[in-house]
């Protein structure tokens, strides 16, 4: 069930022309929430708002947030509801409407109806949303920033895209060139219906060079071996060979993480490579300490993935200098890049192997290659 709340607005901060953090009084208490103005309208203070309070309440993940459900006494947000026919979050209270790509109305119909495999496209599928920036700057420095990115954002997380301020500051530096929002996700540069349609509108719409696919921010866990969303990584890698393109996995790589089915090579990678993943793929491990690298790899090996999928080591630090150099402070449950290395040198390492397969397309020249397990 919803646990809505009436709370009044006291100070508003516009974090982007998309989404704004206002400071609420809600049961007697001061609190943090979140407007998307294309949803609600604008908000000011001393504004009466209907709050959706489930997640403070519930004490997860998403920053200590409330979520503005409506502002009282704004019954008529106006008479025209913009373009498009396709409905996402459906048949729920808050149901919202896009011009998906695919869609008649939409300049892309045409292009869509019988496309092209995307043949030769990297498509780097990863699990976690903090995986993007490292990917993605990964590909920037190994094309000489030439590489266009398409970041397809999914379901599995947040639906409204603006909801990331990450992929909003990679966009701002140039990191990212388009945002893709598939399934019930909404609001990126262009929409589409669901996975396999979203890599077509990256490759023919946003001409992009490769396509990174990850969920919002946010995901579910359960500890079980099948209950957690981001095994829709697989599915992502499943679309990316059933459309031609060259599918690539970003592993979750920790030793940092507390939590036993985490350490090393996650359960949740060794799940996706193993039973959810239908043909085969390259998985990309980072350069790390021998050690470490030899635990990876023995993980690899005990669950029979090395043989099945293709294995490589890249380096993936330029990827992480790239994102300290650009002053990008991504974390991954709230360990930074220096307290969990190796999470986003594998992340960085995907990047940088996917840029050297575009920069050989781009200029001709052969690149050299990387190291290959067998």
């Amino acid at each position: 069930m919803i646990r809505a709340r009436r709370g009044t607005v006291t100070r508003v901060r516009r974090v982007s022309s998309r989404v704004t953090e206002a400071e609420v009084i809600c049961e007697g208490r001061n609190s943090l929430a979140i407007c998307y103005p294309d949803l609600t309208g604008p908000i000011a203070p001393g504004d009466k708002v209907v709050l959706n309070t489930n997640a403070v309440e519930l004490n997860l993940g998403t920053g200590g947030y409330h979520f503005i459900m409506w502002v009282e006494g704004r019954e008529c947000l106006g008479e025209t509801c913009g373009p498009g026919h396709i409905i996402k979050a459906r048949y729920t209270p808050f149901q919202v409407h896009c011009l998906a790509a695919e869609e008649k109305s939409s300049e892309y119909h045409e292009v869509l109806k019988d496309p092209k495999p995307i043949l030769c496209m990297p498509v780097i599928a990863c699990e976690l949303h903090s995986m993007v920036a490292p990917v993605a700057a990964g590909i920037k420095e190994a094309t000489g920033n030439r590489g266009k990115i398409a970041y397809v954002m999914t379901d599995g997380g947040a639906l409204p895209a603006s909801f990331s301020r990450l992929t909003e500051e990679l966009r701002d530096k140039a990191i990212l060139d388009t945002v893709i929002t598939s399934g019930h996700a909404f609001g990126g540069d262009l929409e589409a219906i669901n996975i396999y349609s979203a890599l077509h509108v990256a490759k023919e719409c946003a001409k992009a060079d490769a396509a990174v696919v990850a969920m919002g921010p946010g995901q579910a866990g359960t500890g079980t071996k099948y209950g957690f969303s981001g095994i829709e990584q697989g599915i992502a890698v499943n679309a990316a060979h059933s459309l031609g393109g060259i599918p690539i996995v970003s592993p979750r790589i920790s030793f940092a993480d507390p939590r036993k089915r985490h350490l090393g090579v996650s359960h949740h990678t060794i799940t996706i490579l193993k039973e959810v993943v239908l043909g085969n793929c390259i998985v990309v491990l980072p350069k790390m300490p021998e050690d470490r690298l030899e635990l990876v790899r023995s993980q690899l090996d005990e669950s029979g993935i090395i043989g099945r999928h293709v294995i490589v080591a890249e380096n993936g630090v330029p990827a992480v200098k790239r994102l300290q150099r650009d002053e990008i402070n991504v974390t991954v449950m709230g360990r930074t890049i220096q307290e969990d290395p190796e999470f986003f040198l594998a992340a960085g390492a995907a990047g940088v192997f996917a840029g050297k397969l575009i920069a050989e397309t781009l200029t001709g020249v052969r690149v050299q290659r990387s190291e290959e397990f067998t």
